[in-house]
């Protein structure tokens, strides 16, 4: 006899009962970014550049349209190899702002050629990107206790959010504010911003405990 008790808030069931973070109940393939990536931690670079890359271009703008446009993005910037990104000037600005598959903002296309190069530089420093944001991962103790709806309310920054975006900006990044680096924070792991209940929650914490 299926579950007719209502979702604890924050959360929506499904047709077979498995509880989510209501943000993603829109589509399926927002429900899939949810269960499979958000939140998860990620360690490979051509990923994280793309994940701050396309935080970047949702300010502003809901997170789904930014998802619905991802392979476009994918494609028009070199599948977010940073060397090759790196390559591109002001003629590929011009030509993508032509590119109805992307968002077509001068400002953020010009933001992604300079933090590939800025990403370069990281690389160089610290071997890699992975091992720079990994750096800002907050400590246990700071996070609150129990991740609900509540206590997440108005939590769009942290102290390390703000950290990161200093240092990034002080190293010549751009489109990178506090709240920005706090969503890039969610969507690649540093934080678990899954509610309790939601399905999703144990399977990050599982894969974030099994890197140590």
């Amino acid at each position: 006899m299926p579950d007719l008790s209502p979702a604890p808030a924050g959360l929506f069931k499904d047709d077979h009962q498995t509880l989510r973070c209501v943000w993603c109940r829109a589509t399926p393939e927002y429900q899939r970014y949810h269960d499979t990536e958000w939140g998860f931690p990620v360690h490979d670079d051509t990923r994280l550049f793309e994940k701050i890359c396309l935080e970047g271009f949702q300010a502003g703008l809901s997170w789904l349209t930014i998802l619905n446009k991802r392979e476009g993005f994918r494609q028009a910037f070199e599948g977010f190899d940073i060397d090759r990104v790196a390559a591109l000037g002001e003629a590929d600005i011009a030509r993508l702002l032509l590119n109805p598959g992307i968002v077509r903002h001068r400002g953020k296309i010009a933001s992604t050629l300079n933090n590939a190069r800025r990403a370069q530089a990281l690389r160089d420093e610290f071997g890699s990107l992975a091992a720079y944001f990994w750096r800002f991962e907050p400590p246990a103790g700071s996070r609150p206790e129990t991740i609900t709806s509540l206590s997440l309310q108005g939590l769009t920054t942290s102290a390390e959010s703000v950290a990161l975006s200093k240092d990034l900006k002080k190293r010549g990044w751009s489109f990178v504010g506090p709240t920005t680096m706090y969503a890039f924070m969610q969507a690649m792991g540093l934080v678990n911003d899954h509610l309790e209940g939601c399905h999703a929650r144990p399977q990050a914490l599982a894969r974030r405990a099994a890197l140590g």
